[in-house]
């Protein structure tokens, strides 16, 4: 009974605008706070979002996720009138190369988390959801001059083995990423996590060049042609500022030549284990 009545709350929090036709979408999500080191999963949403030409058709009512004195509102003028702009949780529906999505864009909620993954997953399974791929972003020590490291697992089997995946090994703090993969393959959906890792020396920068990462891995496990001229731009001008910001400062600039080292070493060897070791330590810290 417990559950049931979670279920109703949570279908009650969606608030549709639009209610379309749907077959068989991809859901994308990504969340501002805890899991958006640099600004580069939620970026990166956007992104996919743009490129899918999405429209919103349905939100989140924020009332019973947040601690409006942690997440402000903001107002806003609109002419003489003032407006107030709540944190919100939208969905928008479009589709790239044929293939339809859904994409989530949110703040990771304060409160009731079970009934916030529980709406998702609501949402979710009446549009007929195939597959759920979340993106994420963690401060790491790796090194900006070097190809941004993702790590990709699934929590199933037979879709590690479809889509060449890792299984995840981690355990300790859990963001809400985690809570809803989990609602969501509890309820049958096939779900893939994917994080970025943003050098711990530059932590409060946007990072355009993991954004980028993300959304390369997201058109290699969907098979989606998405251009990513615009991001190579900005992931290079990042690359450029790092670089200025380092050259005059020796302890910074000898402490990214070890970094490139212990990279370019563990490329050499042809493992990467030692930096998926190293990304799943830094969610812990975090």
């Amino acid at each position: 009974m417990g559950v049931a009545t979670g279920t109703v709350e949570a279908v009650a929090l969606i608030e549709y605008s639009s209610r379309p036709d749907f077959h068989s979408p991809v859901l994308i999500m990504a969340f501002e706070g805890w899991n958006d080191a640099g600004d580069a999963a939620s970026s990166a949403a956007h992104y996919i979002a743009e490129q899918a030409k999405a429209e919103t058709f349905a939100e989140l009512d924020p009332e019973p996720f947040y601690d409006f004195q942690t997440t402000r509102p903001m107002v806003r003028l609109q002419g003489s009138r003032r407006q107030i702009d709540w944190p919100k949780n939208t969905f928008a529906r479009g589709s790239i190369g044929g293939r339809e999505l859904i994409v989530l864009r949110g703040i990771e909620p304060q409160l009731k988390w079970r009934t916030y993954a529980e709406a998702i997953n609501e949402l979710a399974t009446e549009t007929g959801v195939e597959m759920v791929v979340s993106l994420g972003a963690l401060i790491a020590d790796v090194v900006h001059t070097r190809p941004a490291t993702i790590y990709a697992s699934a929590l199933t089997a037979e879709l590690r083995a479809r889509l060449d995946l890792e299984p995840s090994s981690y355990e300790g703090p859990t963001g809400i990423v985690g809570v809803v993969h989990t609602v969501t393959h509890t309820s049958g959906l096939d779900s893939v996590s994917l994080w970025g890792a943003v050098p711990s020396y530059v932590p409060h920068a946007r990072s355009p060049k993991v954004s980028k990462a993300l959304v390369e891995r997201v058109s290699q496990l969907l098979d989606l042609p998405i251009p990513i001229e615009e991001l190579g731009r900005d992931a290079a001008e990042y690359e450029a500022q790092i670089n200025a910001m380092i050259a005059d400062d020796d302890d910074m600039a000898e402490y990214v030549a070890n970094l490139e080292a212990e990279y370019d070493a563990a490329m050499s060897s042809g493992s990467g284990n030692e930096l998926i070791a190293k990304i799943e330590e830094s969610l812990k810290d975090q």
